[in-house]
């Protein structure tokens, strides 16, 4: 299997969240697939977006890339600057959230550094919660 599924849902908590579920592998030639899906999201008004991992299966460089991207969709300019300004204060980002990566998925995300901004959750329910709104 070389391809992304990608299902989307939305629920209500504290805030409106939309979530994509992804299934497959997130590489060079399916990144565009859920950037595009992101990007339609965030045009449609979404502001808190969670991507579930649960059956990603590969999340080569590509992929990374699009969850960067993506977190620069969903990060507002005014905490950009603020992240420039305060490095030394750690910045988690309550707009985009990742749940239930494999353990090798997890180890990726963690070496690259990804886990310092994006927080990420064990199970859907948790990180629904945690939206503020």
């Amino acid at each position: 299997m070389n391809e992304l599924t990608i299902r989307a849902s939305n629920v209500q908590g504290k805030s409106s969240v939309t979530i994509l579920h992804l299934k497959g592998h997130l590489h060079g030639p399916t990144e565009a697939e859920l950037l595009d899906r992101a990007r339609q999201a965030h045009e449609d008004g979404i502001r808190y977006l969670l991507l579930d991992m649960s059956e990603l299966e590969v999340l080569a460089s590509a992929g990374l890339r699009a969850i960067q991207n993506i977190f620069k969709l969903f990060t507002p300019q005014s905490d950009i600057e603020s992240m420039k300004q305060r490095r030394s204060e750690p910045y988690k980002s309550p707009y985009l959230k990742l749940v239930c990566p494999n353990p090798q998925l997890y180890y990726v995300l963690s070496i690259t550094g990804f886990l310092q901004t994006i927080p990420i959750f064990n199970n859907i329910e948790e990180a629904i919660g945690s939206f503020a709104g």
